[in-house]
């Protein structure tokens, strides 16, 4: 990578435009960029690392976004810079703007634009610069692609900041593991100790889930043994626990099988003997049973003997009525002709008392003519019934049509008093309308001023909150100024009083016989002595942390101060010089008048919809009326037709209806009459049929029962049975006879006589044998299916626990090597001697790299006497490997970097950093750097040493490699001719080149 030039505008103390042409000052391999403190030496290098990463280093990133911006820039002056550099055998230009508060093309106040970059590269065919991307993330992306590095380690290793290695040097282990692991982006190897821990962790847990669930099978195997298996005193996850489940199982199985043979023995005996005793059971149930049945047999032969005469006589009464169902038929036929005689017979009665004494006498023949003539006036009067009814309708129209009448009437006068009033109406609902609409109108007007009055307001507030912190902030800086330059007296004071005993200080480390530092003499005959006022390097570096650090505080609160000036000016430009109290006053009106607004201005829709349903209510008052007025006319002629065919209909009923009050009436009378005069023709015609029947009927019977055997008609009767006494007395004939038959077969069986011939059988004795035989067998079967349900049991768990040890096999050997690596890695295992991380262990490679790329120089720049080393050693509890120690030459002692003085500790840095430059380059792909820089230091080297440190960084441009050295050193101006010059000034920064070709 190669800097070609650099365009800086409004950017930190450089308040216009400024150039810096890099091949000038590179031509002459050494530059020097100096200036006053404060002037901006390290603003420039701020530029460069801001146009490649879009932020500055990494101690200054609080100086971000607006307060880049330079406090002596013009208004309308944009910050900007702009790189043009060579990296990759690729020329590019790359230009950044960081965000910027600008003055408002209108009106007053300022207006926020965005950060913006450019990148583009110059075509060499052509001449001529090609864009290539205005996007912040492609661009980032590509630059750090091409250098390799990210901006930390480009902060590192080109602008090499000697503070920060005279640090590392004194740092502990853990110190420098951080600065190693940003630069070398070691974290993967931190991420592969975290992920062998984590499979570790798991794979530990699977292992103790298998044995847990290992344990569990054994517990339920113990459970199945009845307790009798012994389990291992393990916990999951100790060795040996499989094997000793499986040989614990093992035992189980060969006791359960010995113990399922037994019990298969002792059921063979229990069943045969139960056998026995079943078979011995049957004999005496089979004797017992025929002798119960002898017994009952001569027990229901008596009973049948008793039951004999019984027996005769209901066979005799079986006989009669046998001959009794001869005459049956006509006993039924006599008895249906006397009932419907009698029926028929009160019929005639009561029809005959509802007619006139007139018709007493009269036959079936007279009441049938009677009938036929009043059916003859009834249908004379079905025209009459018409008219009556006709009649009615005509009454109720002519009542409707007074009603429409009297509505229309209604209707007439209630529109018309409606309508009078119409224009009145709508002229009162538009005028509402009106208003409501001029309400939202300044409603819509007053909401576009009530945001630009909200935000003065809220600005003139912050305007006033920020006029009381600009005064704090300003007192605060005022006062770390203060402490700043008294800081600074003193630590000047100290310095000066320190370097006029210098040369006591050095004569205090002389010992006789032995060369000194300076002159390399043995003899020492007037060494210089300590004054009162001496002080010690000690007390000189404390002086000079305190001015750091009040610089620092100074620093921090003039930043502060700005960033609340800048914050009051734009509240102050967007809120005016108007008092916060009035603009609130003005708010509040504005927002009262806006609520009014909305609130009149609500009223529209009501109003519209009111208007709407008012001209619709007129629509249908006026149609109203119209129909009403159309309605009247045609009912005047309607209702003179309905009076004239009234008055016809009159007339015509008047002679039907005779002396009763209506036709109804008088058709009522004639249908009663005709009614009752038929069924009385019906009932005389039936009394006299039933009569007849009956007389026939007495005939048929008598002959019947003569025929029959019977001395008259009622013997017959009484010897007749009905359905349920004939069943009856039938069922007990067949009963008697079955009874009689099933006797005398039982008595006849020989196995039963010959049962009854001995002694009686003990039925409870052999029953009580039996039951004993079979609580043994099932005891016995018991014994013998708990056996075998043990031996399944303990086969099957036994099954799944060898299936489980080998599916464990995989993981507990997959455990064993993953928790090697990790305690290997994590520097926990005896195998890690010098108990080192993984990552510990890179980073020492690291060191030890940097280590011997910086004793090529440091070498040189000692004139040959130190060498820098790294070391294994465990520093207390620290991690191992990090160490670093400087080998003097002189001593031939390896002694610990903080016993360095300041100049030694300056070169030794220096070396440091341009070896772990090389090491950095080499890790980042070996991108070639050929402009490095080189920030302060040079002021605590004597003339030799400033001679070889400068030889040493003059070996640098080799291959065409510059160096530019930001001090404020005045023998560097006298030493390197090619110089950048950064003037301080009441209104901004200055650079002033000068080219060492």
């Amino acid at each position: 990578m190669r800097l070609h030039r650099l365009d800086i505008t409004a950017f930190g103390p450089f308040g216009g435009s400024q150039s810096v042409d890099f091949d000038e000052l590179s031509a002459a391999g050494l530059f020097l960029l100096h200036g006053p403190t404060g002037a901006g030496k390290t603003s420039v290098l701020d530029a460069v690392c801001y146009a490649l990463y879009g932020s500055v280093p990494g101690a200054r990133q609080s100086g971000q976004g607006l307060a880049l911006r330079s406090d002596h820039a013009a208004p309308g002056t944009r910050t900007e810079i702009r790189l043009e550099l060579t990296v990759a055998g690729r020329r590019l230009e790359v230009t950044r703007q960081p965000p910027w508060e600008r003055p408002k093309k209108r009106g007053s106040g300022t207006t926020l634009d965005k950060a913006q970059s450019w990148l583009r590269e110059h075509d060499a065919t052509t001449g001529t610069w090609k864009d290539l991307s205005r996007s912040h993330q492609e661009i980032g992306e590509e630059i750090t692609q091409l250098l390799g590095m990210s901006r930390e380690q480009f902060c590192q290793v080109v602008l090499l900041p000697q503070g920060d290695f005279a640090r590392f040097l004194r740092a502990d282990a853990e110190a420098r593991g951080r600065l190693l692991g940003r630069l070398f982006d070691t974290h993967r190897f931190a991420e592969v100790e975290k992920r062998l821990a984590e499979r570790r962790r798991a794979a530990e847990a699977e292992v103790r889930e298998g044995d847990a669930a290992l344990l569990a099978d054994a517990h339920r195997m113990q459970q199945a043994a009845d307790g009798a298996m012994e389990l291992p005193e393990l916990t999951p996850g100790e060795p040996g626990l499989a094997d000793a489940v499986l040989t614990a199982a093992a035992v189980a199985r060969s006791s359960a099988r010995e113990e399922l043979t037994v019990a298969h023995c002792r059921l063979a005996a229990a069943e045969s003997a139960q056998a026995a005793a079943e078979r011995a059971l049957d004999d005496v149930r089979e004797l017992a049973r025929l002798q119960r049945r002898f017994a009952e047999a001569r027990e229901r032969a008596g009973l049948l003997q008793e039951r004999a005469d019984a027996h005769r006589e209901a066979q005799a009464r079986m006989e009669r009525a046998r001959k009794a169902e001869a005459v049956a038929p006509a006993l039924e036929l006599r008895d249906a002709a006397d009932a419907e005689h009698r029926r028929a017979a009160l019929a005639r009665t009561r029809a005959g008392a509802l007619l006139p004494d007139t018709f007493a006498d009269a036959g079936a023949a007279g009441l049938a003519a009677a009938a036929r003539r009043a059916a003859e006036e009834l249908g004379g009067l079905e025209s009459a019934r018409r008219a009556e009814q006709r009649l009615a309708e005509l009454a109720e129209e002519r009542a409707g049509l007074d009603r429409q009448e009297r509505a229309d009437e209604d209707v007439l006068e209630e529109t018309g008093a409606w309508l009078a009033g119409w224009e009145a109406t709508r002229a009162d609902v538009q005028s509402r309308i009106d208003a409501a609409q001029d309400a939202a109108t300044r409603a819509e007007q007053l909401s576009v001023q009530r945001e630009p009055a909200a935000k003065r307001l809220k600005a003139a507030r912050l305007r006033d909150q920020l006029a009381g912190d600009t005064d704090t902030a300003a007192h605060r800086a005022r006062r770390a100024q203060e402490e700043t330059l008294t800081a600074k007296a003193h630590w000047l004071e100290v310095k000066e009083r320190r370097l006029n005993g210098i040369a006591a200080e050095l004569a205090a480390q002389l010992t006789a016989g032995e060369p000194c530092a300076v002159c390399g003499a043995t003899e020492h005959p007037a060494p210089a002595r300590k004054d009162a006022g001496h002080v010690g390097r000690e007390v000189e570096e404390q002086a000079l942390a305190a001015y750091q650090t009040a610089e620092e505080r100074q620093a921090e609160q003039e930043r502060r101060l700005g960033v609340v000036r800048e914050a009051l000016a734009a509240a102050t430009a967007e809120a005016g010089d108007t008092p916060t109290g009035q603009l609130a006053d003005e708010v509040a009106e504005l927002e009262r008048d806006f609520a009014q607004a909305r609130r009149d201005a609500s009223a529209l829709h009501p109003a519209h919809e009111e208007l709407r349903r008012a001209e619709q209510e007129h629509e249908r008052r006026a149609t109203a009326r119209r129909q009403a007025e159309v309605t009247s006319a045609a009912r005047v002629g309607h209702r003179d037709q309905l009076d004239r065919e009234r008055t016809a209909l009159e007339t015509e009923l008047a002679e039907a209806r005779g002396a009763l009050d209506s036709v109804a009436a008088r058709s009522a009378q004639l249908e009663r009459q005709v009614a009752l005069l038929t069924d009385a023709a019906d009932s005389a015609r039936a009394a006299e049929d039933s009569a007849q029947r009956l007389k026939d009927a007495d005939a048929r019977l008598a002959d019947a029962a003569f025929r029959a055997g019977f001395d008259s008609p009622q013997a017959a009767a009484d010897a007749l049975l009905d359905d349920t006494a004939h069943r009856e007395l039938q069922r007990r004939l067949d009963a008697w006879q079955s009874e009689e038959a099933a006797v005398r077969a039982v008595l006849a069986e020989a196995d039963t006589a010959a049962a009854a011939q001995r002694p009686p059988a003990d039925l409870a004795a052999a029953e009580q044998a039996a039951a004993g035989a079979g609580r043994r067998l099932r005891d016995t079967a018991s014994a013998r299916d708990a056996a075998a349900r043990r031996c399944t049991e303990l086969d099957r768990l036994s099954v799944r626990a060898t299936q489980g040890v080998r599916r464990l096999a995989p993981l507990r050997t997959q455990y064993d090597r993953v928790a090697r690596l990790a305690a290997l890695t994590a520097g926990t295992s005896a195998d890690n001697e010098r108990k080192m991380r993984l990552e510990s262990y890179v980073l020492a490679a690291r060191l030890e790299q940097v280590a011997a790329a910086a004793t090529v120089r440091l070498r040189r720049m000692s004139s040959g006497r130190y060498t820098l080393v790294h070391s294994d050693d465990r520093a207390g509890r620290g991690r191992s490997g990090l160490g670093l120690h400087v080998v003097d030459a002189w001593t031939g002692r390896e002694r610990d970097t903080a016993t360095l003085s300041g100049g030694e500790t300056f070169f030794a840095s220096l070396a440091l950093a341009l070896g772990l430059a090389d090491v950095v380059t080499d890790e980042a792909g070996g991108v070639r750097l050929d402009t490095l820089f080189i920030d302060e230091g040079f002021g605590s080297l004597d003339d030799q040493t400033l001679d070889e440190v400068l030889d040493v960084l003059d070996s640098l441009r080799e291959r065409d490699r510059s160096v530019g050295i930001v001090s404020h050193v005045a023998d560097l101006r006298r030493r390197i001719h090619a110089q950048l010059e950064v003037v301080k000034g009441r209104s901004g920064s200055t650079l002033r080149q000068r080219g060492g070709g």
